[in-house]
């Protein structure tokens, strides 16, 4: 799980880089945000990158995120 609570853009998107850099091609990350930015700009990462955005939920002030990494990285 990777919990950007209290960040603000570009900061949650940068860490989830460094996450999925990590991670298998396979794996699923939760991602915990505070940033509104996060509804725009996670969905765009993983577009742009080929990871599937398998959940995202609103809260009201947080918001949540699965993320599978892509089988090719």
């Amino acid at each position: 799980m990777l919990d950007t609570s209290g960040l603000t853009c570009p900061e949650p998107v940068m860490l989830l880089h460094n996450q999925i850099r990590d991670a298998e091609p396979g794996d699923v990350i939760k991602v915990l945000a505070t940033d509104p930015a996060t509804t725009r700009d996670i969905p765009q990462f993983c577009r742009f990158l080929g990871h599937e955005l398998i959940a995202k939920q609103d809260n009201n002030d947080s918001y949540s995120y699965l993320i599978r990494k892509s089988k090719t990285g």
